[in-house]
């Protein structure tokens, strides 16, 4: 069984903030060390091939305030010549007037699809200023990843993660493809899946969830299996393999746990 990988991060050490750099160290201090060995293209492919992964997207981060700045340019060139990788730009409307100019741009470089960051950029994601990029994600059929949820990482704010702000977005927008990053983690799980039953691209991602409380967070997600998109948040996660096998483990129907980690991004990827 082939995954997809709707959620990495990749970035240069000098790329973060300091506290970054202690919060890996104090709870990942193995991985910490080998993380510039294994953050070389040809070496970070194979070792997604070497645990399963068909199809990985590969994520900017455009947070000055919270974790740091790993440039679009940086995930473009990463990306170059691998065919298992697929570039995502960010957009932070803090720092630009024209989002939707902005995203074409990196469009064009061959990124394919947008990530936005609420919490970490401090703007609501239905705010009328994204919806010029919204208006060009669904014209070109590209995906638009949203964090939901809570974050630990310093400076973030909350209030701008909720779920609730994307109904107004799939409803003003219905043949847009939208994911909820990590489920609407902590607070709302309920409200996150609800919305996704009702809006018919928009999807629930599972990144940075233990997979095997996701029953415990979804307990009817049997019965919407075709919304659920499997992501890890690497490097959040101490094995990728580990991650995926206890997807595969949840007492779901085989199909079911295909389509999470794979079935359902292929059809969102137009593989």
């Amino acid at each position: 069984m082939h995954v997809i990988d709707f959620h990495i991060h990749i970035g240069l050490k000098e790329h973060w903030h300091n506290w970054v750099h202690d919060y890996q160290k104090s709870s990942r201090s193995e991985f910490y060390e080998r993380y510039e060995e294994l953050i070389v293209p040809k070496k970070f492919a194979q070792y997604l091939k070497d645990n399963d992964i068909a199809k990985a997207i590969i994520l900017p981060d455009l947070c000055p305030i919270t974790t740091g700045v790993v440039p679009n340019e940086y995930v473009m060139e990463f990306c170059e010549g691998q065919d298992i990788f697929v570039p995502f730009c960010a957009v932070n409307p803090s720092l630009v007037t024209h989002p939707d100019q902005e995203a074409r741009r990196f469009i064009q470089m061959g990124a394919k699809g947008v990530k936005l960051y609420p919490s970490y950029n401090h703007f609501y994601p239905n705010d009328k200023q994204l919806y010029p990029l919204y208006s060009l994600a669904q014209e070109e059929q590209l995906p638009v990843l949203v964090h939901t949820g809570s974050s630990v990482f310093k400076g973030s704010k909350i209030k701008y993660a909720d779920p609730i702000h994307l109904d107004e977005v799939a409803t003003d927008f219905p043949d847009l493809i939208l994911l909820m990053a990590h489920g609407g983690r902590g607070i709302w799980y309920e409200r996150a899946f609800f919305l996704s039953r009702i809006h018919p691209h928009l999807y629930v991602e599972i990144s940075g969830l233990p997979p095997k409380k996701l029953l415990n967070y979804f307990p009817d997600m049997e019965n919407n299996i075709e919304k659920f998109v499997y992501g890890s948040d690497w490097p959040a996660v101490q094995t990728i393999s580990s991650n995926i096998d206890e997807v595969r483990m949840l007492p779901l129907k085989e199909d079911s746990k295909k389509k999470i980690l794979y079935g359902n991004a292929a059809k969102i990827l137009g593989l």
